[in-house]
């Protein structure tokens, strides 16, 4: 038997906040793992062992959205992809924060004279 009407209008409703939250988790599982990329990059490379860095620092991050990813979804491919959807989005915010971080650290460039 199928829901009435009704009671699919009110399921709708009702799932728009936890996609909603779907999406700010992903969002922020996104952050977590970007922005321990970028400082996994900046202290692994100073590190007298990098490849302990990358590669402890890898399996971490994965093992954590992962695990945030089956926990957000709850078996729900709606919510899921909620949640990748939020995940690229912090790709895109921490690149572009990054990016800025780096160009107002470097100090400007001076042309040599001709």
């Amino acid at each position: 038997m199928r829901p009435s009407i009704m009671a699919r209008d009110r399921m709708m409703m009702n799932s728009t906040p936890v996609l909603a939250l779907a999406l700010l988790s992903g969002a922020l599982l996104g952050v977590i793992f970007f922005g321990g990329l970028w400082w996994t990059v900046r202290h692994g490379l100073l590190s007298p062992v990098p490849a302990l860095w990358f590669t402890a620092s890898s399996l971490i991050r994965t093992a954590v959205i992962l695990g945030g990813l089956y926990v957000v979804s709850h078996g729900e491919w709606r919510r899921l992809m909620a949640c990748l959807f939020g995940f690229f989005l912090a790709r895109i915010v921490v690149m572009h924060a990054s990016r800025k971080l780096v160009a107002f650290a470097a100090p400007p460039m001076i042309e040599a004279p001709p």
